[in-house]
């Protein structure tokens, strides 16, 4: 799994934060209605980026882990959440989303904005929904843009709407390998007269319309299954 650079981490944090606010609300009215979301207040962000959905969900209450590749992603998420991390209520943890190993057990585990298509191949999507299962009691929560999603960003988005930043897009999709990559390039201002360069070269799998269910009911494991649709 990919990380991402400093100056790309500093753009993301400011212009990709209206996602998890959206959907922050719905993540918690869905888990508040759980008989699991009642009785276990941990939540673990998966690939939690900067942050931006763990401090709404540690505003409700909630003691969230957060967990990414990325130390620069990290840096803004403890900025962020700081009287979070400092009560001790949030933590941020730099580790691989296949390969992790938690002692705490939570009832939610949530992996948004296409964070999974990140991943390289079936086999690592296998791995990292393996982890899940072996910290989690309750829910998985996550998202994947599909392949036609990752279709549609066969093209090229320029973003010149902010003064602080200029941005340029160019995405192609490999139909032989079902992978898409965004190279994402541009100028950040660092002063009145002044920006800085940067780019960052995203790397996106379309997996198969298949379902790995690995989870546990009502704190009882229930048995892997593994089928399409």
């Amino acid at each position: 799994m990919q990380t991402y650079g400093k100056v790309f981490s500093g753009v993301y944090n400011t212009m990709w934060a209206g996602f998890a606010e959206r959907l922050g609300p719905l993540v918690h009215r869905f888990y508040a209605s759980t008989l699991v979301g009642r009785e276990n207040e941990h939540i673990l962000d998966l690939c939690c980026g900067t942050g931006h959905l763990a401090v709404y969900l540690l505003r409700q209450g909630y003691r969230v882990v957060g967990l990414d590749l990325s130390e620069h992603m990290l840096r803004y998420a403890r900025e962020n959440a700081a009287s979070y991390v400092n009560s001790g209520q949030g933590l941020f943890l730099q580790d691989d989303a296949t390969r992790f190993s938690l002692d705490e057990r939570f009832g939610l585990v949530v992996s948004t904005f296409d964070s999974l298509n990140h991943l390289e191949d079936m086999q690592a999507l296998r791995h990292c929904f393996e982890r899940v299962h072996a910290v989690c009691d309750g829910y998985f929560v996550f998202d994947l843009n599909t392949r036609g999603g990752l279709l549609r960003s066969n093209n090229v988005h320029i973003d010149d709407s902010d003064r602080e930043f200029f941005l340029v897009n160019r995405g192609v999709f490999d139909t032989q390998t079902d992978t898409a990559l965004s190279r994402i390039s541009g100028f950040v201002r660092t002063g009145d007269e002044y920006y800085e360069r940067f780019e960052e070269t995203i790397r996106s799998t379309a997996f198969e319309l298949r379902v790995f269910v690995i989870a546990t009911v009502a704190g009882r494991d229930a048995p892997d299954r593994e089928g399409k649709r």
